[in-house]
């Protein structure tokens, strides 16, 4: 049996909602090139970096543009995401999070950040989820983006965790990848039949326990 110690979490969609602003934000560019970008492409986007999410973009508009302008619109999208962001409130929390941040506290659980987003404490600082976090890797710390294992990795290494101590809560496929790639177990927030390889999903936090995390020592 492996002990838990830590318990890193990925931002969007498992903490806060920020997908809207996201898929508003691309949906408006790809708007300006001229290419249709729907809802359901924007699933393909789901915990990718800002670059590959133009790159993914672009072969749906069977387009090419040259580094330099690529550049520049990933730039383009960021201000405008960050207008909306700066709006944000607690109310943007998903369900069930708080809660389950003070259990784990409580309990003596370690907690970090790993996600993509080059955004991450700005918005937990706008939603006051910063303080239950003892350390935070975004898409500033890292080279290699998910199914890589890099992110969590490093948060492991920055909570001072062995990677079989921790588990990921990811709700994107290439997050639950990376954190198996990285020899953690992991909770899946959404639906079953897409989440596939975590140790088990939830729909959402409300449904978490630190008994259920127990439960994963188990497995």
């Amino acid at each position: 049996m492996r002990i838990l110690k830590a318990c890193l979490f990925d931002l969007d969609g498992v903490l806060v909602d920020t997908a809207g602003y996201h898929f508003k934000a691309w949906r408006r560019l790809a708007q300006t090139l001229g290419i249709d970008f729907t809802e359901h492409d924007n699933e393909r986007l789901k915990g990718v970096s800002r670059m590959r999410s133009l790159e993914i973009i672009l072969e749906i508009g069977e387009r090419t543009l040259p580094p330099e302008q690529m550049l520049a619109l990933c730039e383009q999208k960021n201000t405008e995401y960050l207008l909306d962001v700066a709006q944000m409130t607690p109310a943007e929390i998903l369900p069930g999070v708080v809660e389950f941040l003070k259990a784990l506290k409580a309990e003596g659980f370690k907690i970090a950040l790993g996600s993509a987003s080059k955004n991450a404490q700005l918005i937990l600082e706008r939603t006051a989820l910063l303080p239950f976090f003892d350390a935070i890797i975004d898409g500033r710390h890292v080279t290699n983006g998910k199914p890589d294992p890099e992110v969590f990795l490093k948060g492991a290494e920055a909570l001072g965790v062995l990677p079989e101590e921790c588990v990921v809560f990811e709700d994107a496929v290439a997050g639950v990848e990376a954190a198996k790639n990285g020899n953690m177990r992991c909770v899946g927030v959404g639906q079953p039949e897409v989440l596939t390889l975590a140790d088990i999903v939830v729909q959402d936090l409300t449904e978490m326990s630190v008994a259920r995390l127990r439960e994963l020592e188990q497995m």
